[in-house]
């Protein structure tokens, strides 16, 4: 059996084997969805040979889509033509596997899926429970309660895990700044930041050296390469500054700031989520692009627990496409007897 699980998203497509096979690559969705079906096709034929593909996706809510649905049918459709005959399933927020066919008829079943994948593989590596998976990615993060049994969720939808927690949407690459902070720190004052997309939580991450420079990528709130003095001038805007006004001391205090904020955000939700009865976890799994911050926000929770690393079980560059790895290990677990 050989298998591609494929996590489509609005801003990175990734693909893995379960193996020990992972890739991302940058794909603006919202931009030009008609060109997803060319790049899936060119991901599949970078990987491992396959004649099987497993599906899960969050690019739905991609504002190039007038409705959830609509988006889901799109990118099963792009996934089809990309299949070249493939045999496909695609998974469901309830943790099931389904046909093309059927999930073109329930798509909001099939709609923002990849949490539940990562959940239920996540939970494996738990010695005690209640257990606490906790993934932080470039754009949102999910906070997700197991029991020994799997996943506890108590929203399925992006908008159900909102109310209840369950998905905060912040991350540590796309976040704008102005959705992290209402005021950032300035030689002894506090300047309210602009309300506009000057900076993003990459830039702080950047200045903070947490995450490493890519002169390449110009995926940045104004094009320009992802470079630590790129991301100083994109942080002095957020206070109206430019980077001859805004020393680097001023970044750095900024960067700090935003980290502060952000972490305070997801303690926030964690200690939500746990507080459910008998939610208090025994153990932490830390998930993802940002695991950086959950070691940071692991050392602020007041629990006595085991704290497990994801990257340290997979590898940095499987971490990073960790929903497509554990969907591609569950595929290959528990593939369907019927499928596209």
């Amino acid at each position: 059996m050989s298998i591609v699980a494929l996590d489509i998203g609005g801003a990175n497509l990734k693909a893995a084997d379960g193996l020990g096979y992972a890739r991302s690559r940058l794909f603006a969705l919202w931009r030009t969805p008609e060109m997803l079906a060319v790049e899936l096709q060119s991901l599949i034929g970078e990987a491992p040979h396959c004649d099987r593909l497993a599906i899960t996706m969050t690019g739905e809510l991609a504002d190039c889509y007038a409705t959830k649905a609509i988006g889901v049918r799109s990118i099963l459709n792009a996934v089809e033509s990309a299949a070249a005959g493939r045999s496909i399933v695609v998974y469901l927020t309830t943790g099931e596997w389904t046909t093309l066919n059927e999930a073109r008829e329930t798509p909001l079943l099939a709609a923002a899926s990849n949490w539940r994948a990562l959940a239920t593989y996540a939970n494996r590596f738990a010695s005690a429970w209640p257990a606490l998976l906790i993934d932080v990615g470039s754009t949102t993060a999910d906070i997700i309660p197991l029991r020994e049994s799997g996943p506890c969720p108590t929203g399925l939808t992006d908008t159900e895990r909102l109310v209840v927690g369950e998905l905060v949407y912040t991350g540590v690459e796309r976040t704008p700044v102005s959705a992290i902070v209402r005021r950032l720190p300035w030689r002894g004052e506090t300047c309210p930041v602009a309300s506009e997309l000057f900076a993003t939580s990459a830039d702080a991450y950047l200045l903070l050296r947490e995450i490493p420079e890519d002169a390449q990528s110009g995926e940045t709130a104004d094009g320009r390469p992802m470079t630590r003095s790129a991301a100083h001038a994109r942080m002095a805007r957020m206070i109206c500054a430019d980077a001859t006004l805004f020393t680097e001391a001023d970044a750095q205090a900024a960067a700090s700031a935003v980290r502060d904020a952000q972490l305070t955000m997801l303690e926030t939700a964690v200690r939500d989520v746990s507080a459910r009865p008998r939610h208090q976890p025994q153990t932490l799994i830390l998930s993802g692009q940002g695991e950086f911050l959950l070691r940071r926000l692991a050392a602020r929770l007041p629990w006595r627990c085991e704290v497990l690393s994801l990257t340290k079980e997979l590898g940095a560059e499987v971490s990073r496409c960790a929903p497509a790895h554990a969907l591609a290990v569950l595929a290959r677990e528990t593939w369907p007897t019927r499928a596209s």
